[in-house]
């Protein structure tokens, strides 16, 4: 990304009236934070801070060696569906020590984009396993760390996956790739709305187009 485009900030349309929460939630160092960042249409809020000797001894960083900040809080970016309907993103921290802060991210979201490191499946029964039991629409993006290639099924089937439930391949560096999770998590909440009733809030579909 150059930097004229990540500098590029375009503030709240005065007709834009509806806000529609969606959370980022995984295991830690699965790129929630460069999702996030990759497609926020502001500068992206991120609670980041340096990890230290110290931490090792509470965070299993094994399978994450090169990684040097990690997520205290959330991470918070912005991107607009429409005139009048933006999206708020909100990234949650993977370690489980944060994991008190997911039901009060959860609360009030529309949906949510569950991200997953193939090398490491386990680390995202957690995040299924709290959106199922709240209730919340999900979809499972998995993020490009160039590990071994497997079949959606056999990602279906380690994951318990409900046949339903979108899966997809993603690269969280890349604004295209994450802005096409972004779609496929709207129009699967639509979806899911739709089958529960009037009383659900109305959700656009964002175009093709859409400006990020």
């Amino acid at each position: 990304m150059d930097s004229a485009t990540s500098d590029a900030r375009t503030p709240l349309g005065a007709s834009a009236d509806n806000g529609l929460k969606i959370v980022v939630v995984g295991g830690f160092g699965v790129g929630k934070t460069t999702l996030v960042r990759s497609v926020s249409e502001i500068r992206p809020l991120n609670t980041e801070e340096t990890m230290t000797k110290a931490g090792e001894a509470v965070d299993d960083i094994s399978e994450v060696r090169g990684k040097s900040a990690t997520t205290v809080a959330f991470d918070f970016g912005r991107i607009t569906l429409d005139a009048r309907n933006v999206l708020y993103l909100f990234g949650a921290p993977g370690q489980e020590r944060f994991w008190f802060l997911w039901d009060r991210l959860f609360s009030g979201t529309l949906g949510a984009v569950v991200l997953v490191d193939t090398r490491r499946i386990g680390d995202s029964w957690y995040a299924i396993d709290r959106l199922e039991h709240h209730g919340t629409p999900f979809i499972v993006a998995c993020n490009d760390f160039g590990g071994p290639a497997y079949a959606p099924q056999q990602i279906r089937e380690a994951l318990d996956l409900d046949p339903h439930v979108p899966l997809l391949d993603c690269d969280a560096r890349s604004r295209a790739s994450a802005k096409r999770v972004l779609i496929t998590l709207v129009e699967h909440v639509k979806s899911s709305y739709g089958t529960q009733g009037p009383a659900r809030p109305q959700v656009p579909v964002p175009h093709q187009e859409l400006a990020l």
